[in-house]
Protein backbone atom coordinates (compact mmCIF):
# COMPACT_ATOMS: atom_id res chain seq x y z
CA UNK A 1 0.00 0.00 0.00
CA UNK A 2 1.11 3.61 -0.50
CA UNK A 3 2.70 5.03 2.15
CA UNK A 4 3.02 2.36 4.81
CA UNK A 5 5.75 -0.48 5.44
CA UNK A 6 5.60 -3.39 7.71
CA UNK A 7 6.40 -1.61 10.57
CA UNK A 8 3.01 1.55 10.37
CA UNK A 9 0.65 0.53 12.73
CA UNK A 10 -2.38 0.93 11.24
CA UNK A 11 -5.78 1.62 13.72
CA UNK A 12 -8.47 -0.27 14.08
CA UNK A 13 -10.76 2.10 15.14
CA UNK A 14 -11.16 5.75 14.87
CA UNK A 15 -13.97 7.59 16.84
CA UNK A 16 -14.74 11.61 17.02
CA UNK A 17 -16.69 12.49 20.83
CA UNK A 18 -18.20 15.77 19.36
CA UNK A 19 -19.28 16.47 22.97
CA UNK A 20 -16.18 16.07 24.67
CA UNK A 21 -14.00 17.09 21.39
CA UNK A 22 -12.05 13.72 21.73
CA UNK A 23 -10.61 12.17 18.80
CA UNK A 24 -9.92 8.43 19.90
CA UNK A 25 -7.60 6.53 17.60
CA UNK A 26 -7.17 2.70 18.89
CA UNK A 27 -4.20 0.92 17.40
CA UNK A 28 -3.22 -3.01 17.30
CA UNK A 29 -2.75 -5.00 20.51
CA UNK A 30 -5.16 -2.79 22.03
CA UNK A 31 -2.86 0.12 22.45
CA UNK A 32 -5.59 3.56 21.97
CA UNK A 33 -5.22 7.64 22.56
CA UNK A 34 -7.28 10.04 23.25
CA UNK A 35 -6.18 13.65 21.43
CA UNK A 36 -8.43 16.61 22.03
CA UNK A 37 -8.93 18.74 18.49
CA UNK A 38 -7.30 20.99 19.68
CA UNK A 39 -4.28 19.13 20.20
CA UNK A 40 -4.03 17.93 16.61
CA UNK A 41 -4.97 21.20 15.34
CA UNK A 42 -2.09 23.15 16.93
CA UNK A 43 0.22 20.02 15.84
CA UNK A 44 -1.37 19.77 12.41
CA UNK A 45 1.54 18.22 9.98
CA UNK A 46 0.38 20.97 7.33
CA UNK A 47 3.01 22.70 5.25
CA UNK A 48 1.28 25.75 6.70
CA UNK A 49 1.89 25.32 9.86
CA UNK A 50 5.07 23.42 9.83
CA UNK A 51 6.95 25.21 7.13
CA UNK A 52 9.12 23.60 4.79
CA UNK A 53 12.18 22.98 7.57
CA UNK A 54 13.53 23.57 10.60
CA UNK A 55 12.41 27.01 12.14
CA UNK A 56 9.67 27.39 9.63
CA UNK A 57 7.15 26.19 12.32
CA UNK A 58 4.11 29.10 12.92
CA UNK A 59 2.70 28.98 16.35
CA UNK A 60 -0.99 27.69 16.60
CA UNK A 61 -2.93 29.76 18.60
CA UNK A 62 -6.62 30.63 19.75
CA UNK A 63 -7.45 26.32 19.23
CA UNK A 64 -9.41 25.82 22.28
CA UNK A 65 -12.82 25.89 21.21
CA UNK A 66 -12.10 24.10 17.85
CA UNK A 67 -14.15 21.73 16.41
CA UNK A 68 -13.84 18.76 13.70
CA UNK A 69 -16.52 18.78 11.12
CA UNK A 70 -15.98 15.41 9.52
CA UNK A 71 -13.01 13.67 8.62
CA UNK A 72 -12.20 12.29 5.40
CA UNK A 73 -10.15 9.33 4.46
CA UNK A 74 -7.03 9.73 2.36
CA UNK A 75 -6.07 6.08 0.48
CA UNK A 76 -5.26 3.95 2.78
CA UNK A 77 -2.42 5.55 4.88
CA UNK A 78 -4.57 9.17 6.43
CA UNK A 79 -7.04 11.12 7.26
CA UNK A 80 -7.48 14.74 6.72
CA UNK A 81 -9.94 16.70 9.13
CA UNK A 82 -12.13 19.77 8.23
CA UNK A 83 -11.14 21.59 11.30
CA UNK A 84 -14.13 24.16 12.46
CA UNK A 85 -12.01 27.21 11.61
CA UNK A 86 -11.79 25.97 8.01
CA UNK A 87 -8.11 24.52 7.89
CA UNK A 88 -8.40 21.09 5.94
CA UNK A 89 -4.57 20.58 4.17
CA UNK A 90 -3.61 18.45 7.27
CA UNK A 91 -3.03 14.95 6.12
CA UNK A 92 -2.76 12.63 9.72
CA UNK A 93 -0.95 9.31 8.04
CA UNK A 94 -1.09 6.75 10.23
CA UNK A 95 2.16 7.05 11.63
CA UNK A 96 1.62 10.82 12.14
CA UNK A 97 -1.30 10.09 14.56
CA UNK A 98 0.43 6.91 16.46
CA UNK A 99 3.75 9.66 17.29
CA UNK A 100 1.29 11.88 18.48
CA UNK A 101 -0.25 9.75 20.67
CA UNK A 102 2.64 8.42 21.69
CA UNK A 103 4.41 11.67 22.92
CA UNK A 104 1.18 13.53 23.42
CA UNK A 105 2.38 14.50 27.04
CA UNK A 106 5.50 15.69 26.01
CA UNK A 107 3.93 17.75 23.14
CA UNK A 108 1.49 19.84 24.97
CA UNK A 109 3.69 20.43 27.62
CA UNK A 110 6.13 22.12 24.94
CA UNK A 111 3.41 23.87 22.96
CA UNK A 112 2.55 25.39 26.37
CA UNK A 113 5.61 26.64 27.40
CA UNK A 114 6.07 28.08 23.48
CA UNK A 115 2.45 30.01 24.09
CA UNK A 116 3.88 31.40 27.17
CA UNK A 117 7.19 32.62 26.01
CA UNK A 118 5.62 33.96 23.18
CA UNK A 119 2.70 35.79 25.05
CA UNK A 120 0.13 34.35 22.90
CA UNK A 121 -2.81 32.25 24.00
CA UNK A 122 -5.48 29.08 23.95
CA UNK A 123 -8.51 30.86 23.94
CA UNK A 124 -10.28 32.80 20.54
CA UNK A 125 -11.07 36.12 22.10
CA UNK A 126 -7.64 36.81 23.38
CA UNK A 127 -6.11 36.03 20.15
CA UNK A 128 -8.90 37.75 18.26
CA UNK A 129 -7.86 41.05 21.40
CA UNK A 130 -4.44 40.68 21.04
CA UNK A 131 -2.81 38.71 18.42
CA UNK A 132 0.41 36.43 18.69
CA UNK A 133 3.90 37.72 18.20
CA UNK A 134 4.01 35.38 15.14
CA UNK A 135 1.81 34.79 12.36
CA UNK A 136 0.11 31.53 12.87
CA UNK A 137 -3.92 30.95 13.89
CA UNK A 138 -5.72 33.80 14.54
CA UNK A 139 -6.57 33.66 11.13
CA UNK A 140 -8.97 30.65 9.16
CA UNK A 141 -5.66 28.80 8.73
Amino acid sequence: MAGLDESTKIPTEIKLHQKSRIFEVSFPGGERFELTYEFLRVFTPSAEARGHGPGQEVLQVGKRDIAIDRIEAVGNYAIRPVFSDGHDSGLYSWDVLYNLGSHREELWQAYLERLKAEGASRDPAQCAVAPAKTSGGCSKH
